[in-house]
């Protein structure tokens, strides 16, 4: 039997989560078009007849512009060393960029074995430009290292990619029992639902600018009872969550409460409310109360 962890390290906007979420069969990471979107490592556990892989998809590594950007950096990093296993995800339709080189630089000089993952290969329709990119990538390393290439939003060679995890990965008993997918609670997955509809209901620096806090989640057995604070940064930025006679943050509201009903298989009551914290993405204490900190 094998069992490891397997770090997903890449760009913003390379699939990381989608890749996931995929390999699972079932949502445990929010994932949209906008960068920054993952915020903090989180494990996904796929168990098989063959073994465990417990995937850790992490924050898109971009160059940091404040306290966050350097906590979303340091959870990526953090992956690396503890890690049996390195997918290094990149967008296969482009060729590689000065992003992907700092991280193959910066990143993966590292021992442990790297697997690169072309991903969004299904965009291109000349093969030339598919062997072009791939090559580009293989360049940034001197040494030779296998690539797939998938597509994360049709599950296209996903199943090449997991024989090529676990030829990789040490013998090993299972690290969870074989239900769990993920470590993560009820409250964390309901601020990130609550995150990710914010994301797709807003656009320019919104979704930079906002985090999600439950302040109180009250479980029984026929209906879950939500209380969660948005936080912005700037009193305009509340206006435009809250939208025109409160329509925005109720489409939000009730857009979040569904999927939670799905996940949670009750009903859900979910209140939402907005305040402004202004520039908390800068100070490390109010990072550290949202749960931006790194664990020991």
């Amino acid at each position: 039997m094998k069992s490891g962890f397997v770090a997903i390290i890449g760009r913003p906007n390379v699939g990381k989560s989608t890749l996931l979420n995929r390999i699972l069969g079932q949502k445990i990471v929010i994932a949209t078009d906008k960068a920054q979107t993952t915020r903090k490592r989180i494990k996904g556990i796929f168990t098989s007849d063959e073994g465990q892989i417990v995937f850790v998809d992490t924050p898109g590594v971009h160059k940091p512009l404040n306290k966050l950007g350097e906590f979303l950096l340091d959870e990526a990093k953090i992956a690396v060393p503890d890690a049996d296993l390195i997918l290094f995800l990149t967008d296969g339709s482009t060729s590689a960029g000065k992003g992907d080189k700092w991280i193959a630089q910066n990143l993966l000089k590292t021992e442990i074995p790297i697997i690169i993952v072309m991903n969004k290969v299904d965009k291109i329709k000349k093969t030339q430009k598919v062997e072009e990119n791939l090559i580009s990538y293989k360049t940034l390393f001197d040494k030779n290292l296998p690539i797939v290439r998938i597509s994360a939003k049709t599950g296209r060679n996903i199943d090449t990619l997991m024989k090529n995890i676990y030829k990789k990965l040490p013998e090993g008993e299972a690290l969870y029992p074989e239900d769990v997918v993920t470590e993560e609670t009820m409250r964390d997955v309901a601020q990130e639902i609550i995150r990710e509809k914010i994301l797709l209901n807003t656009s320019d620096e919104i979704p930079h600018s906002v985090a999600v806090k439950v302040t109180n989640y009250i479980e029984n057995d026929d209906i879950d009872k939500i209380y969660a604070t948005i936080y912005c940064e700037q009193k305009s930025q509340k206006g435009i969550l809250i939208g025109k006679g409160g329509s925005l943050l109720k489409k939000i509201g009730t857009e979040s409460r569904l999927e939670l009903e799905q996940i949670a298989d009750k009903k859900v009551y979910l209140e939402l409310e907005v305040k402004v914290e202004k520039d908390w993405r800068k100070k490390q204490n109010i990072l550290k109360n949202f749960g931006y900190q790194q664990e020991k």
